[in-house]
């Protein structure tokens, strides 16, 4: 006598016993002879046969940017909020280009108007090249700004700078947009 495990047997009747019951369907009273069961149809047809079921758009996100790209402050009399517009760059570029320049006069004008008596430009830089080359190229781009704010009449005093590179961006998506946006000098006031 041949004694089988429980689950040699088990797996003997998952193979087999569809053939014994194929078997036996036919022989009990039904008439034609054999009673072949339809294909299964193939999964092309049962992917078009599906229910097509309506995915919900996903909600829209929060409108709280993770660092604003304007730096609001208090003027003299702590009433109003200034923006300061971020000055922007080319792709591996320093030089002020026609829009940084008027970003540059607009900000040196708040500066003036509102008796700020220090301002930190922060040199930034896209994702591209290495930590070492970004951080110089930030800090061209800061002194770039520098520069043009002493030439308006803002006192080289009033101007410190420095560089973070690509290492505190303010716009973290990787994609041209961003890049875009991290390819600035961002102002930020210091009382």
């Amino acid at each position: 006598m041949i004694c089988l495990r429980p689950c040699v047997l088990l797996a003997v009747l998952a193979v087999a016993g569809p053939l014994f019951l194929d078997g036996c369907a036919s022989k009990s009273g039904t008439s034609g002879g054999n009673t072949a069961t339809p294909p299964k149809p193939r999964m092309e047809e049962r992917i078009a046969a599906a229910p097509v079921q309506e995915i919900p758009a996903p909600p829209e996100p929060a409108s709280v940017p993770l660092r604003s790209v304007e730096m609001a402050t208090r003027n003299a009399t702590g009433e109003q909020n200034i923006p300061f517009p971020d000055v922007l760059f080319d792709f591996d570029q320093y030089v002020l280009r026609d829009d940084a320049l008027t970003a540059v006069e607009d900000n040196a004008k708040r500066l003036k108007d509102n008796r700020v008596t220090k301002v930190l430009l922060e040199g930034r830089c896209d994702e591209i090249g290495t930590s070492e080359y970004n951080l110089v190229l930030g800090e061209r781009r800061a002194l770039s700004v520098k520069r043009y704010l002493e030439a308006l009449g803002i006192d080289q005093l009033q101007v410190d700078v420095t560089s973070y590179g690509k290492d505190r961006p303010l716009c973290l998506q990787h994609n041209p947009v961003c890049w875009q946006k991290n390819r600035s000098v961002h102002f930020v006031v210091k009382e």
